[in-house]
C-alpha cells in the first residue's frame, strides 16, 4: 500500500491529510483517541511537545554566524500580518452599522481573528516548504499569540488604551528557547546538526494530526456564515499579502502565504478585550463564537490554498537550495520541494 506515496502527490499532504483526519475523529468520535497513557499523549496532547522539538531541529540547522534571515522574514511576516488584519477590522469599525456590526460581522472579531496566526499550521507548511531560517522565524511570530496586537489595534483606532498583563516576556522566551537549544547544540557540532535534521520531517503529520484533535468542526455552525467570512478572508488577505511580499523579496513565498491564519488561543481574545474594557462587553460572545469558526475554517483552509499556490508556483521560487537569503545565511541546504501541478 503505497500511503506515503499518495501523500506526497498531494501538496501538502504529510500535514493537511493528518489533520484533516484528526479533525474528523475529533468532531464525531471525541473519545475514540482519549483513552489515556500513551495512545492520548500520543495521538490527542503531544501537540506543542512535538512542535517544540521540530523548532529545536530547526534551529539546529541555523549557522550562528548570520541568523539575520530569520529574523527578517518573522519580522516581515509579524508587521505584515498585523497591518493587514488591523486595517480590515478598522475599516469595518468605521462602516459598521448601528448594531456595531459589518455584514454580521463583529469587527473586534476580524481584528482579533486576523492579527492572531495559528504556529502549529505556520511550522508544518514551512516544515515542508520551508527553509530552516523560515521555520527559526517562528520565534518572532510568537508575539502575535494573545490579545496584545489586537489591544494595539484597537488603541490606534482610539477605542482603547493600553493595559498591563496582556503580553507575557516569559511566553514569549518560551516559544524562543527551542529554537536557541537547538542552535547551540547545531552549532557546536556539525554532525549533531546533521543527526536532528533526519528527524525533522518525520515529526509533521504526527503533530498535524494533533493538531487536527484539537479542532471541531461544529464550530463553523456555531459561528455562522460571518465566522467563516472571517475565516476566509484572514486566509486569502493575509496569506496572499504574504505571498505576494515574500515573491517580491526574493523570498519563498509559500512561506508568506504561511501565516493566513487564526490561532485557537485567538477564541479567548474578545474576552479578554471585554474584560479590559466593558465597552466591548456587548457583542464579545458573539466575536468569541465568529472567532473559533475563524480558528477551524482557516485550518481547513489554509493547507488547501498553499497547495492551490504551490502547484501555480514558479518551481524555481521554490529551489531551497537557492534561496540566497538562506545561502548568505550560511544555512545547511535542504531537500528540494516537490511541485506537484495539476
Amino acid at each position: 500500500m503505497k500511503i506515503k506515496a499518495t501523500l506526497d502527490r498531494i501538496p501538502g499532504g504529510m500535514m493537511v491529510v493528518p489533520l484533516l483526519l484528526g479533525a474528523t475523529i475529533n468532531t464525531f468520535a471525541p473519545e475514540a483517541l482519549r483513552i489515556g497513557n500513551f495512545t492520548q499523549a500520543l495521538f490527542v496532547d503531544s501537540a506543542s511537545a512535538l512542535i517544540a522539538l521540530f523548532l529545536l531541529t530547526a534551529g539546529a540547522q541555523i549557522n550562528l554566524s548570520n541568523i539575520g534571515s530569520a529574523a527578517a522574514k518573522g519580522a516581515t511576516l509579524l508587521v505584515l500580518k498585523w497591518v493587514v488584519g488591523a486595517a480590515v477590522g478598522l475599516l469595518a469599525y468605521a462602516v459598521a452599522g448601528a448594531n456595531g456590526l459589518f455584514l454580521g460581522m463583529v469587527p473586534l472579531a476580524i481584528i482579533a481573528a486576523m492579527t492572531n496566526s495559528n504556529g502549529g499550521l505556520y511550522v508544518a507548511i514551512v516544515g515542508q516548504y520551508g527553509r530552516p531560517d523560515d521555520k527559526a522565524a517562528y520565534s518572532l511570530l510568537a508575539l502575535n499569540d494573545g490579545p496584545f496586537l489586537t489591544m494595539v489595534a484597537l488603541t490606534i483606532f482610539g477605542a482603547m488604551g493600553f493595559v498591563n498583563g496582556l503580553f507575557s516576556i516569559v511566553s514569549f522566551i518560551s516559544v524562543l528557547l527551542p529554537i536557541l537549544v537547538g542552535l547551540v547544540l547545531g552549532n557546536l557540532d556539525p554532525d549533531l546538526r546533521s543527526w536532528l535534521a533526519k528527524g525533522s520531517d518525520m515529526l509533521i503529520p504526527f503533530f498535524a494530526f494533533a493538531l487536527g484533535m484539537g479542532i471541531n468542526f461544529a464550530a463553523i455552525l456555531q459561528g455562522g456564515l460571518a465566522g467563516v467570512a472571517i475565516g476566509v478572508m484572514t486566509t486569502l488577505f493575509t496569506g496572499t499579502a504574504g505571498y505576494f511580499v515574500f515573491r517580491a523579496l526574493g523570498w519563498n513565498p509559500i512561506v508568506g502565504s504561511a501565516e493566513g491564519s487564526t490561532a485557537g488561543n485567538a477564541v479567548a481574545t474578545p474576552m479578554a478585550i471585554a474584560a479590559a474594557n466593558p465597552a466591548f462587553q456587548g457583542l464579545a460572545q458573539l466575536a468569541t463564537v465568529q472567532v473559533a469558526a475563524s480558528t477551524v475554517t482557516t485550518a481547513i483552509l489554509l493547507p488547501l490554498y498553499v497547495s492551490f499556490l504551490v502547484a501555480r508556483t514558479d518551481p524555481k521560487r521554490l529551489d531551497l537550495g537557492t534561496d540566497a537569503s538562506a545561502a548568505e545565511a550560511g544555512l545547511e541546504p535542504a531537500a528540494p520541494t516537490r511541485i506537484v501541478r495539476r
